[in-house]
């Protein structure tokens, strides 16, 4: 178990958020779950700052990023900003001796997220990103069948993520022109999450990918569009398993489809995050649907269900059991399966892979290990 945050010799863990959105109110609530006090809030502006500090319940709003991240009773700062000012917000974080929690996209080059794995461990400070995945207890119960080798030798992966936020030419986000999310939009985004998620579930790399993008509107509420919707990538993996992955913001009905379904010489294991609850296990002679339940779970999955079977635990506990981890690292433990900086690093490896295929009509590329 991770040691609850007001127990370590530290004392409390104050933190303060970089920016007010969705995400922000998401990494409040978890922040508070694991005992820590929101000290501060900014934003990309004063007033908007006094704002989100209202609404997410912390004891003060700072005038600009600089004030926050200057500020002597703040430990750890969760950036909550637009892709392209991650970098930048990080290392000033680190300069000033915080611990950092960022959202992903790390950074929008591979080069910049180097640089940061490379600051927090030069400072000799927390830098965690949250693929928070990891964290549904059936993800662990997956990870924990192929490490004990119940799946047998992986042969196929069949993995998508899909969403329908962007369906239409009238939807529109920040995320759409390079200069504030990244030459990447849809793998950036959720195609890293997915690609974590794959890697993390069968303890190996993707060695070697081919991709295809597509953006459908070359306009979305009147502006250009420099980043892609959908992308389609065949990958390798290290072990020779070969698997598709799709994933688009313009799949009609599809809110948060994440969906990771591996293919073995024993069985087969399928889990879908809007399904948090189950695992499905295939086998030549049966098939069996899993239900979540900490009396009968793998030790990594049973340490992360904090209620009994039949209470339903989903995206917010997920959430909740990562920044639990986090803060149990920042006091100095080191928990099973943390994504930090190198994780966030390794998902701009394979963004930049991927739109380098993509740019080439889709030639396979060696992904770096």
């Amino acid at each position: 178990m991770t040691t609850d945050v007001t127990d370590t010799g530290l004392g409390m863990i104050r933190a303060g958020i970089l920016g007010g959105g969705f995400m922000a109110r998401v990494h409040r609530t978890a922040s508070r779950d694991a005992g820590a006090e929101l000290r501060a809030v900014a934003t990309s502006s004063a007033s908007g700052g006094r704002i989100a500090a209202l609404a997410l319940g912390a004891e003060r709003a700072e005038a600009d990023s600089e004030a926050l991240l200057d500020a002597a009773d703040i430990d750890v700062v969760h950036i909550c900003t637009p892709n392209a000012t991650h970098a930048d917000l990080a290392l000033r974080a680190f300069a000033a001796g915080k611990h950092v929690v960022c959202e992903k996209p790390l950074a929008t080059t591979a080069s910049d997220a180097k640089r940061l794995v490379d600051a927090a461990a030069e400072h000799g400070l927390v830098g965690a990103v949250p693929f928070v995945y990891r964290y549904h207890p059936m993800v662990r119960e997956a990870r924990s069948r192929m490490q004990r080798g119940d799946v047998g030798e992986l042969l196929t992966l069949d993995c998508s993520y899909l969403q329908d936020w962007m369906l239409l030419p009238s939807d529109d986000d920040w995320r759409v022109q390079a200069s504030s999310g990244g030459a990447s939009r849809a793998f950036a985004d959720i195609g890293s999450h997915l690609c974590d998620l794959i890697e993390f579930v069968i303890g190996e790399r993707i060695r070697a990918l081919s991709a295809r993008t597509r953006r459908v509107f070359a306009e979305r509420a009147g502006r250009a569009v420099d980043t892609e919707d959908i992308v389609a990538v065949l990958i390798e993996t290290q072990s020779g398993a070969l698997g598709t992955l799709l994933i688009s913001q313009m799949a009609a009905g599809r809110k948060n489809a994440l969906t990771l379904e591996l293919h073995g010489s024993k069985q087969s294991l399928r889990f879908e995050q809007e399904r948090p609850e189950e695992l499905w296990v295939g086998s030549r002679a049966q098939s069996q649907l899993l239900l979540r339940d900490p009396s009968t779970a793998d030790a990594d999955s049973a340490r992360l269900q904090r209620v009994p079977a039949g209470h339903a635990m989903g995206y917010q506990d997920a959430f909740n059991g990562f920044m639990a981890d986090v803060y149990a690292a920042i006091a100095g433990e080191e928990p099973e399966g943390l994504p930090t900086f190198a994780d966030g690093h390794r998902a701009a490896v394979l963004t930049e892979a991927v739109l380098d295929s993509a740019a080439h009509d889709g030639r396979w590329m060696e992904v770096s290990q």
